[in-house]
C-alpha cells in the first residue's frame, strides 16, 4: 500500500511546465538534492503538452526523495494519474464536497490565501493540509496576487495548526526580515530556484534563512 506523504513546512518548489523538459528535470533534481519538501506543477502548460507524461517524469524524481507532488488547480488529473499526491487550489474551490467524491481517494490539498483570514478558517474547517499566502513581496511569478501584510500571517498562525507557507518574491534575505515580523512554516518559490545557477546550493540558503530564529 502506498504511504501517504505529509506536508509540514520547508521549501515548496512550484515548477513551470513551460520550461524545456530536460532543463526543468535537471533543475528539479538539483533542488531535490538540496532538500525541498514539496513540489507543485503550475498549470502553465505549453501548447500540446502531454500532461500525464510530464507528471510521470517529474514524479520519478520526487518519489526517490519521498517528496509529495501536487498539481495546480486541475484536480481531475488526480483521477487520471497515479503519480500525483494532491492538488493546490488558487482559492477556495467551488463544490469542494463534489471534488472529494469525484477523486474518491485520500489526497493532499492546500489553497492560496490573498490576505483573507476567512480562507484560513475555511481551509481549517475542511481539513486541508496547508495554506499559502500570496504575495508577500512584488513578484512577476505571483501574477495578480495582492500584497499580504505580515500581521495577517501572524494572525493566521494563531487560528490554525496547519502549516502556513508564504510566497511571492521570497529570497533568503527577505525571509529573515519577514521572520522578525511573523511566524511561518515554509516558503514557496518558483523563479528563486528555477532561475538559480545552482539550485541545490540555493535551496540550502533558503533553509538557512527559514531556520533563522527571530528574537
Amino acid at each position: 500500500m502506498k504511504t501517504r506523504l505529509k506536508i509540514t513546512g520547508g521549501i515548496y518548489l512550484v515548477l513551470n511546465p513551460a520550461m524545456e523538459l530536460n532543463l526543468l528535470l535537471q533543475k528539479l533534481a538539483d533542488a531535490l538534492k538540496g532538500g525541498i519538501q514539496v513540489v507543485q506543477i503550475w498549470n502553465n502548460w505549453p501548447a500540446g503538452a502531454d500532461k500525464l507524461s510530464l507528471i510521470e517524469h517529474i514524479a520519478g524524481l520526487c518519489r526517490f526523495y519521498r517528496v509529495p507532488l501536487l498539481i495546480n488547480q486541475e484536480w481531475q488529473l488526480l483521477q487520471a494519474s497515479p503519480f500525483l499526491d494532491g492538488v493546490h487550489f488558487d482559492g477556495i474551490p467551488h463544490y469542494f464536497d463534489t471534488i472529494l467524491v469525484n477523486i474518491g481517494k485520500p489526497f493532499l490539498a492546500g489553497i492560496t490565501c490573498s490576505g483573507n483570514l476567512d480562507d484560513i478558517a475555511w481551509a481549517d474547517e475542511h481539513g486541508l493540509d496547508y495554506v499559502s499566502f500570496c504575495s508577500m513581496f512584488p513578484s512577476s511569478s505571483a501574477g495578480s496576487c495582492t500584497i499580504v501584510m505580515p500581521a495577517t500571517v501572524k494572525e493566521a498562525k494563531k487560528m490554525t495548526r496547519m502549516p502556513v507557507f508564504v510566497s511571492g518574491g521570497m529570497t533568503p534575505e527577505n525571509i529573515i526580515a519577514l521572520k522578525k515580523q511573523a511566524p511561518f512554516d515554509g516558503v514557496a518559490v518558483i523563479s528563486g530556484l528555477l532561475s538559480a545557477a545552482n539550485p541545490e546550493q540555493k535551496v540550502k540558503q533558503y533553509h538557512q534563512a527559514l531556520n533563522y530564529k527571530a528574537d
